[in-house]
């Protein structure tokens, strides 16, 4: 296991690099239709712009547009855990 080093994630620095994950979507939690794609056997994820951002990041606040309605993963992935900063250590 990889130990990786401590550092305060908040509001203020956080990169979004989760929002270049892909998501998929396997509870109904409300995201609009149209951020969702789906797969030609049925699986449906987030939708991601040319340059593998999710389509529902806002560029000017880098904050989700659809926070209330978010899948049930960005629910479980939290600000400054193992895999967020590991997430952040691999953007450098």
């Amino acid at each position: 296991m990889t130990t990786l080093p401590e550092e305060n994630v908040s509001c203020s620095n956080c990169r979004a690099c989760c929002c270049r994950l892909e998501v998929m979507l396997v509870t109904d939690t409300g995201v609009p239709s149209r951020f969702i794609v789906e797969d030609e056997w049925g699986g449906r994820t987030m939708s991601r712009l040319e340059d593998g951002w999710c389509s529902a990041l806002d560029r000017n606040s880098m904050m989700c547009s659809i926070y209330e309605k978010r899948p049930l993963i960005c629910r479980d992935f939290e600000m400054g855990d193992y895999e967020c900063r590991s997430e952040r250590a691999a953007d450098v």
